[in-house]
């Protein structure tokens, strides 16, 4: 069974760091392009960074400023989410999946809050 669990969100100030985490439980991930994607209250769901199956190529949104970080682990079948300080408007849930997404893959996700 193919299953993305994501971990590692949580309330912070702004200007704080969060690290998240997505697990992969299916070897299918581990040679797939990945990304992390985002939806906020009323909005559309929006990738927010993407890395090759390799690892040595990634991708962000323009608005991110250089702020975040994708890498990947594919002898732990993780992805992870470095964002670094946090702003009110990173506050939504995040969802991994593979690059582009495949729907039936789309995990819980997991909050992340920046207050100001």
């Amino acid at each position: 069974q193919v299953q993305l669990d994501e971990s590692g969100g949580g309330l912070v100030q702004a200007g704080g760091s969060l690290r998240l985490s997505c697990a992969a439980s299916h070897r299918i991930f581990w040679k797939s392009p990945m990304g992390w994607y985002r939806q906020a209250p009323g909005k559309q769901r929006e990738l927010v960074a993407r890395i090759s199956f390799s690892g040595d190529s990634s991708n962000y949104a323009d608005s991110l400023e250089d702020r975040f970080t994708i890498s990947r682990d594919n002898a732990k079948g993780t992805v992870y989410l470095y964002m670094n300080n946090l702003k009110p408007e990173d506050t939504a849930h995040y969802y991994c999946n593979q690059w582009p997404p495949v729907a039936t893959y789309w995990g819980q996700g997991t909050q992340v809050s920046v207050s100001s």
